[in-house]
């Protein structure tokens, strides 16, 4: 028994014993060491187990927003990337269409003005150089906008209307316009109240005041002229009054109305007054009319003709306004007597406003307005130049102001003298009447 009990658990025993010997030793693994880092991530672990689960503040929410903004900018941003890109071919035919037209196009080197349109391809244009040539319309030209008289660009060789000029107004015509009311007013004008009465009567009261003229049942004059010596004080009285008034200003003298090429005087003289009728309430000054406004007479070279042309079309303009329109014709010139008859009638010019040269009262005034500022010493006494004899205008007055003032200055004089304004007289006068000596021949 023993030995069956010995025997049946020996083969168990020694396996056992085997497989413990194929295992290799392993030593103990030491226990991990604890420090103070360790346990404070257990204690926080453990504190994370136990505590409830926390919802986004207002910070969170409003990020959240920011980044869905972002998210919706990118998406918009990506949409028009496609859109860009399926344009693209698009774009690329256009300006392929384009290029062809500016071929046909070419460069316009000339520039037109459209006189009659025969149908609706063709038109008869006349050059600035002068002849009149019968052309096509290209096609890509808006045939709306074309009509007799406008200003169009021509094709450099075949002289086909190829563009419109979208400015209507003539440079010439936007040089004349006065941006800037003048500084002068009525306060600098030494004298002259009867002309100031009459230039306000007929030009600053129909302007500001219509209904007076109406009330009183009569038509107010269209425009008015002055004349008289040179330098009275006719422009600065056309200055004060365009400081006055907020009309529109438009100075032109004479000579400019005079251009080159056949019709170019009477078609500026045309734009400047229809210039002048969009713009109303308006004024127009034309200074030295006598370059244009002389009589009549048989010319014989196309120069004279076309100066008398220019005057034709200015009485012609006078004639087609109303006189209760907001437009006023202000004319100013040295010799009355030259002007055509036809051009100072009434109807056309209603008053002529004479300046004189100034008498005494006016004398004092005038060197009262130009001395106010200077430094005067005390033996200077403007009486003596005053009560003089001398035919001294406005000009002439302040021209020896400015010249006793620079006599004072070159001698390092604060102060000017009564010498000065000698000297500066007879200095003036000598230049004026052309060097010759005052008091030589009696």
């Amino acid at each position: 028994m023993g030995q069956n009990q010995s025997g049946t658990g020996g083969p168990g025993g020694t396996g056992e014993k085997k497989q413990e010997k194929k295992k290799k030793y392993e030593p103990p693994v030491p226990p991990p060491r604890v420090g103070k880092k360790q346990r404070k991530r257990d204690q926080s672990a453990s504190l994370g187990t136990r505590l409830p689960t926390i919802t986004p503040n207002a910070k969170c929410k409003l990020r959240l927003l920011k980044l869905e903004r972002v998210q919706d900018y990118l998406l918009m941003e990506e949409e028009w990337v496609k859109t860009q890109e399926l344009l693209k071919p698009h774009e690329e035919r256009n300006e392929e269409d384009r290029t062809k037209v500016d071929d046909l196009r070419g460069s316009p080197l000339t520039v037109g003005t459209l006189e009659e349109i025969i149908d609706e391809n063709h038109a008869i244009v006349s050059s600035t150089s002068g002849p009149e040539y019968y052309v096509t319309i290209l096609s890509f030209v808006d045939k709306t906008q074309i009509e007799p008289g406008c200003t169009v660009l021509l094709h450099n060789k075949v002289m086909s209307v190829v563009g419109i000029l979208s400015d209507e107004a003539d440079p010439m015509v936007s040089v004349m316009k006065v941006e800037k009311a003048p500084l002068e007013s009525y306060a600098d004008v030494g004298g002259l109240e009867p002309q100031i009465q009459e230039i306000k009567e007929a030009v600053e009261l129909p302007l500001t005041h219509p209904e007076l003229y109406e009330d009183i049942g009569i038509k107010p004059p269209k425009g008015v002229i002055l004349y008289g010596e040179p330098g009275t004080g006719k422009t600065l009285l056309a200055k004060a009054v365009a400081n006055s008034t907020s009309a529109t200003f438009l100075r032109v003298v004479g000579s400019e109305l005079i251009q080159k090429y056949l019709g170019d005087g009477p078609k500026l003289v045309r734009e400047l007054f229809r210039v002048a009728e969009d713009l109303a309430p308006s004024i127009v000054f034309i200074d030295e009319i006598d370059a244009i406004g002389t009589k009549r007479y048989d010319a014989n070279s196309g120069g004279e003709r076309e100066i008398q042309r220019t005057m034709l079309e200015l009485l012609n303009q006078l004639d087609g306004f109303d006189s209760m329109s907001e437009v006023k014709v202000i004319m100013a010139t040295n010799r009355i007597e030259t002007l055509d008859p036809a051009l100072i009638r009434p109807g056309r010019i209603d008053r002529k406003i004479e300046f004189p040269l100034p008498d005494a009262k006016t004398k004092r005034r005038i060197f009262g307005i130009h001395t106010g500022r200077m430094t005067l010493s005390e033996d200077v006494n403007m009486e003596e130049f005053i009560m003089a004899k001398d035919e001294l205008s406005g000009a002439d007055i302040k021209a020896v102001c400015t010249e006793a003032g620079l006599l004072a200055l070159r001698e390092r004089r604060m102060r000017v003298t009564q010498a000065d304004f000698r000297k500066a007289k007879e200095k003036v006068l000598y230049k004026k009447k052309e060097g010759v000596p005052e008091g030589l021949y009696m």
